[in-house]
């Protein structure tokens, strides 16, 4: 019985997830190599190997250690190198096919002088996400970095790394997939200015990866946020309503009526205070008509949400009939704003089944 805010999974949708990412990069004769940042969890891990899904990235050395303790040989930590993690990296190196991302001739003088064993490096490009990562036109350094990895015997170049974040802030999905183009056409034009070294363009983001059919263009694809899906890849039109795979169940705690508001437990500690705008008023999450009994839930409409997030307290606008028909005590459903940063607040799911999927701590 639900009595606290829980996350809960709806694996159907999360496998019919994965397997429709997994058909199109089987399509396309690329490598697939999803970010596990998303679900951290070596229960949901395994469903990907049905797919034959056999590397992967993370986001962390830690989240990189996790799964390798979790049978997983091929791994890329698709963040900037972290130097002053060098000894678990080299553990780490020892015992699994790992890959780093560098950015700075620093970072890779550093590797030179203090790897024990072989380990594959991408270099970081800014395709217009303006995060991190080289300029595609900073030959200087990008020469610099193979320069200096190619006199290390444990230092294997494999390539360029990319992540369009800036899909997120597209207005259409056309945007979405011109932004992936543009990007992919600067990435192979750097690709091609080195053609006689075999490298490899590594591309990931969720918007982009579940809008284009065709990835035959680049060599392997990083999405992670598609195995949930949330209410911001919704809202991109990246995904449908039915796609989304997680809802948020929480208890009613009180009722403003003057006010048509629920008070829910469930917050920031819980939801994260990402949002997203409607008619310029910040949300956090919309009401569903949530039925644990019957596994499933849906939408009426986008006019019951959550309004605010404190600590612990969420803010439910509702329409007056919404008001009246829930009660203290009932457990509503709200899918969240962003998936990825809600599994890592929540930390376990629990499916229809009652099945607990525990995730990394």
């Amino acid at each position: 019985m639900i009595q606290k805010p829980t996350l809960i999974l709806d694996k159907g949708k999360c496998l019919q997830n994965i397997k429709r990412m997994s058909e199109k990069v089987n399509k396309s004769n690329v490598n697939f190599r999803p970010h596990f940042k998303t679900h951290q969890s070596a229960v949901i891990a395994n469903w990907y190997k049905k797919f034959n899904v056999n590397s992967i990235a993370v986001s962390s050395v830690d989240m990189a250690v996790y799964f390798a303790d979790n049978d997983w040989s091929d791994i890329t930590i698709a963040f900037p190198v972290n130097i002053l993690e060098i000894e678990k990296i080299n553990i780490l190196a020892k015992k699994i096919v790992l890959n780093l991302l560098v950015e700075s001739i620093d970072s890779v003088v550093f590797l030179k002088n203090n790897l024990k064993h072989k380990v594959g490096i991408f270099i970081k490009i800014d395709i217009g996400y303006h995060r991190t990562g080289l300029d595609v036109d900073d030959i200087s350094t990008i020469d610099k970095i193979i320069e200096i990895s190619d006199s290390s015997e444990n230092i294997e170049l494999k390539g360029f790394l990319s992540h369009a974040g800036h899909t997120y802030h597209a207005k259409s999905k056309e945007e979405i997939k011109n932004i992936y183009y543009e990007s992919v056409s600067k990435l192979n034009v750097l690709k091609k200015r080195y053609n006689n070294r075999n490298l490899i363009i590594s591309y990931g983001d969720t918007p982009s990866c579940s809008l284009i059919n065709d990835f035959s263009d680049v060599d392997e694809i990083r999405p992670g946020n598609f195995v949930f899906y949330d209410l911001m890849q919704y809202k991109l039109q990246s995904c449908t309503f039915d796609d989304i795979a997680v809802v948020m169940a929480c208890p009613v705690v009180a009722k403003h009526k003057k006010r048509n508001e629920i008070i829910i437990y469930g917050g920031a500690v819980h939801f994260s205070k990402e949002y997203l705008l409607h008619n310029n008023e910040r949300f956090y999450g919309y009401l569903v008509n949530f039925d644990f009994k019957n596994k499933k839930w849906d939408i009426k409409n986008q006019k019951n949400y959550l309004s605010s997030v404190s600590q612990e307290h969420g803010v439910l606008k509702v329409e007056e009939e919404v008001f009246e028909n829930i009660n203290i005590g009932n457990i509503i459903g709200i899918i969240p704003v962003h998936s990825c940063l809600t599994v890592n607040l929540m930390k376990n799911l629990m499916t229809f089944d009652n099945e607990v999927i525990e995730t990394m701590r």
